[in-house]
């Protein structure tokens, strides 16, 4: 199928924050062919043509989830990170079932979708399970396997072969991706953490975890081995490859320069940090580094939403205040963590940008709404996506070429029967 999107402007996703007035993106197998001015555009042969009277972007890349925790939304609500953990959410997550995890995710997936949210990646048990939820509803993910010890989990080494099992037998079509998950350096024994890094180069898999989310789990590990959590990574070999770290909050100058040393990447998530007060992370450094760095929403029930364009106002005005600079993070700047920098971030940029060549994941936010002017000169439309837009104006999705969102309705699932469902199986977790 051949598609020519026509829109009032399409912002590309790149980091200078490019804006086209009047624009046209033409489609073919799902993949963009050709982007730019409407007056520039080649000849439309027999495409289908798709007029939308608002803005086309790139479809949003959440660098770090745990989606089905829609079942937890708004659970264990004041507390901190540490007793969140293990006073509310795993005592739940220990009744969990495999039909759980799948209808959360697809619930999730589905608002993730209806927030322009196209691509995820995923820490969360019953992996195989996420990987078909996000099927159903036509979304993309990579899909990090847990390791975890946590009661009813099976030995770390079990763990392990799974996660590798996964990743190596997973095809190879751009909609899922298998990774391999240790939780964190203060749950995962360091040899533990050096052979999943060890099989994460071995297939040039993801390596996601959590690192220095909280001072408190830096001094403990400070005070167990000398060193800070980035350092101890590094000595026990468990940096290199496609490692994405979690949070960062808590890392000086040093933590920085092993970050750029190594090409670690980091997911930024703001929200989560803050409704934990986890702290905020020194991401106008990383940036300067030249450190990957893409926001994450974190899990429903630490954000507690799933709107990553709502994030990425808290990403800026942290940035700022942090900073205490008002061009500490631009607008583009902003957008692009969670379009093109954030692709880049967890090695995928066939996504994130509005380019010939990329896959076709579009959105379209419908810009017939105050909130969306005035506009003076194009650079206004990002300004407005990043400062008072949000994922309740998005109006379309496709991901692919494929549309999985029509009129801010899912179009592969039936939303109001997955909140029912959702909302029975919470009650049952919660009870025990």
């Amino acid at each position: 199928m051949t598609l020519r999107f026509t829109a009032r402007a399409v912002v590309v996703g790149d980091r200078s924050g490019t804006v086209v007035p009047d624009a046209v993106v033409d489609v073919a197998d799902g993949r963009i062919t050709w982007v730019g001015p409407a007056g520039e555009a080649p000849p439309a042969g027999d495409a289908e043509l798709v007029e939308l009277p608002g803005v086309l972007m790139p479809g949003l890349v959440n660098t770090h989830s745990h989606a089905p925790m829609v079942l937890f939304r708004g659970q264990g609500e004041g507390l901190p990170l540490d007793r969140w953990l293990e006073e509310v959410m795993w005592p739940r997550e220990a009744r969990l079932t495999a039909e759980d995890v799948e209808v959360a995710m697809t619930a999730a997936s589905a608002e993730m979708l209806a927030n322009g949210v196209t691509a995820s990646v995923e820490m969360y048990f019953h992996p195989e399970r996420i990987a078909a939820a996000v099927r159903t509803t036509g979304a993309r993910a990579i899909i990090a396997t847990p390791l975890i010890p946590l009661p009813g989990m099976p030995p770390f080494e079990e763990q392990l072969r799974y996660a590798a099992s996964l990743a190596t037998g997973a095809p190879e079509d751009g909609a899922v991706e298998f990774g391999i998950g240790p939780h964190a350096a203060y749950t995962v024994p360091l040899p533990v953490l050096r052979a999943a890094a060890a099989a994460a180069r071995e297939h040039g898999l993801l390596l996601h975890l959590h690192v220095a989310e909280t001072a408190t789990e830096g001094a403990d590990l400070l005070a167990a081995h000398g060193l800070s959590v980035p350092a101890l990574l590094a000595a026990h070999d468990v940096l290199g490859g496609r490692v994405l770290a979690a949070h960062c909050v808590h890392l000086d100058d040093g933590d920085l320069d092993l970050w750029q040393e190594y090409d670690v990447a980091v997911a930024h998530c703001p929200a989560s940090n803050a409704k934990l007060a986890s702290g905020i992370a020194p991401l106008r450094a990383m940036l300067d580094r030249g450190i990957r760095v893409g926001v994450g929403t974190d899990g429903p029930a630490s954000n507690d939403g799933l709107d990553l364009l709502a994030d990425l106002r808290l990403a800026a005005s942290f940035a700022r205040l942090s900073g205490r600079s008002a061009t500490a993070l631009t607008a583009a700047e902003a957008f692009w963590l969670a379009t093109g920098g954030a692709a880049d971030a967890i090695g995928r940029t066939d996504l994130g940008v509005l380019e010939a060549g990329r896959r076709a994941d579009l959105v379209h936010v419908d810009t017939r709404d105050l909130a969306f002017e005035p506009v003076g000169d194009p650079e206004d439309v990002l300004a407005h996506l990043v400062w008072s837009g949000g994922g309740r104006h998005v109006a379309d999705v496709w991901v692919g070429g494929r549309q999985v969102v029509r009129n801010g309705a899912a179009t592969t699932v039936d939303a109001t029967a997955l909140r029912t469902d959702v909302v029975a199986r919470a009650a049952r977790l919660a009870r025990g």
